[in-house]
């Protein structure tokens, strides 16, 4: 057991030795990235070479695209893209014509093109991402990377020395520090080589992360979006509602009219008649009113407003021909706009399971996830289905969109569906004060040059009396200082890491309470 925990622990820290020297080399090609995009920056607002900014800004959002998505698979950490919306084509004037300022053109080519660049060079994450490659080697590469650079360069057996001030030369052959160095590096790599690959997911975060007005944008843009969609889709439920009414109920109050006036007219003459006549008028108003109820519980059901959502499901689930089984596990009643969207989204799933699936059992999940309700319905159908074939599955979507939902549908040919409804419980974002986002990305930037490199490497090399010196600064002191300056880098650097880790837990406990 302790060999394969053994095993287990040096393919962990062999992974991590391998992710750090790969943001190494991501950082690496950041940095030439960044001299591209400088150089087609100075070129284009310097010569008018405007041509060559559009492809530089794709190319640096391409390796910064790269860097959050290792960002999110090695280190855990979500970075939303922060670039605000793209702008939308030029629409030709009435004379087919196209305006750009107080200029016309035949094509909408030019027009697009001063929009594209506008967009890209006032939109401050192009900024954001050029100073990130320019930074993102002397901090989150070169921490990451780190590990594995100490063992290759004690592997190696070469020192930087410093022999004047501003003056260093590499001396070969030092096999006594390389050997210290390879050994340092391969005892803390379990503990530093995680560490640093979780950082640096830390510093892109705190660097490449939208800002707020960024993320204010995308949402206006977002709910310009969805408020089509959503008129849109009242406005057909009101005529569908309209509709059942006026050929529904309205034909049958009308004709229970016309019956009652006929009975009127025969009761003196012929009350068999009349009698008849009122029965039936009696029967008209019954399926009348069990018509009303249709509707009413078409716009919102009585049940779900007096006892939740989930007895409406089950009782929904009562009425399907479906054998429908039902699990709810919620500690409480979502927001009732919220409610009504899922249970209609229930409904409809349902629907499409007996009319488009061919389907006999069903299986419903409600939960809460997080700050999300969370419903899974499952049917034994033929499958097959695709929001871009159907009504049904697009008008769930437009539903859903209002409340910044999600549909998930997985439906092979053959079966079975399985669509899964995310309804955000009326989050709200937790601004970060600029000097709490400013004090992270400081610290986690910045903390382990004097914890590391400054603190705890000459702290070893002063306990084994190593005569090397190399570009540590308290060795290069009087003795007397040597020791107090290296426990102040270890200070200082433990102090800027907890600083920002507690910072960053902070965030994020307040972040979770928002959606909880």
């Amino acid at each position: 057991m302790d060999l394969k925990r053994l095993g287990t622990a040096g393919g962990e820290t062999l992974k991590a030795l391998a992710r750090g020297t790969a943001l190494l080399c991501v950082a690496v090609l950041g940095q030439m990235v960044a001299a591209v995009m400088l150089l087609a920056a100075t070129l284009s607002f310097g010569l008018g070479l405007v041509f060559l900014f559009p492809p530089a800004v794709r190319l640096t959002r391409a390796t910064t695209r790269l860097e959050r998505r290792l960002a999110r698979e090695w280190s855990g950490v979500k970075i939303e893209e922060p670039y605000q919306p793209a702008p939308l084509p030029p629409v030709p004037q009435a004379d087919g014509w196209y305006r750009d300022g107080r200029n016309l053109y035949k094509t909408p080519r030019i027009p697009a093109f001063n929009r594209r660049l506008k967009w890209m060079t006032t939109d401050p994450a192009t900024w954001r991402d050029f100073a990130y490659l320019l930074i993102g080697f002397w901090s989150g590469g070169l921490l990451a990377g780190a590990p594995a650079l100490f063992v290759l360069f004690g592997l190696g057996g070469g020192m930087v020395r410093f022999t004047e001030v501003g003056t260093a030369y590499v001396e070969w052959g030092n096999w006594h520090s390389g050997l210290l160095w390879a050994g340092l590096a391969l005892i803390t790599a379990p503990w530093v080589a995680p560490w640093g690959v979780r950082m640096h997911g830390q510093i892109a975060n705190s660097l490449l992360a939208p800002t707020e007005k960024a993320r204010l944008a995308r949402r206006v843009d977002h709910l310009a979006r969805t408020r089509g969609e959503v008129v849109d889709s009242q406005a057909a439920e009101l005529r569908r509602i309209e509709r059942d009414l006026h050929d529904g109920a309205q034909a049958r109050l009308v004709a229970i009219g016309m019956t009652i006036g006929a009975a009127e007219q025969l009761v003196d003459s012929d009350p068999n008649a009349a009698k008849a006549l009122l029965t039936k008028a009696r029967e008209a108003s019954v399926t009348a009113l069990h018509e009303l109820r249709q509707v009413v519980r078409g716009i919102h059901p009585p049940v779900l407003a007096e006892r939740g959502l989930g007895d409406a499901v089950r009782a929904l689930a009562l009425d399907s021909p479906l054998r429908t089984h039902v699990t709810v596990d919620l500690p409480g009643r979502p927001p009732v706009p919220v409610e009504s969207a899922a249970y209609f989204a229930i409904s409809e799933l349902l629907a499409n399971a007996v009319r488009h699936g061919d389907a006999t059992e069903a299986w419903i999940d409600i939960s809460q996830r997080g700050g999300n309700l969370r419903i899974s319905v499952t049917d034994d159908g033929q499958g097959g289905a695709d929001p871009a074939r159907g009504t049904g599955l697009s008008g769930i979507e437009r539903r859903i969109a209002a409340f910044d939902g999600v549909l998930a549908l997985n439906s092979p040919p053959g079966g079975p569906t399985t669509a899964v409804v995310e309804l955000p419980l009326g989050t709200v974002p937790v601004p970060v004060p600029t000097w709490r986002s400013v004090t992270i990305a400081v610290g986690w930037t910045l903390c382990w040059l004097p914890l590391f490199p400054q603190g705890l490497v000459p702290m070893v090399f002063k306990i084994l009396d190593v005569r090397e010196k190399s570009w540590f600064l308290a060795l290069h002191l009087p003795e007397p200082f040597q020791w107090p300056v290296i426990a102040g880098m270890i200070v200082l650097g433990g102090s800027l890491f907890t600083a920002a880790a507690v910072l960053t837990a902070q965030q994020k406990r307040a972040e979770e309470g928002a959606c909880g």
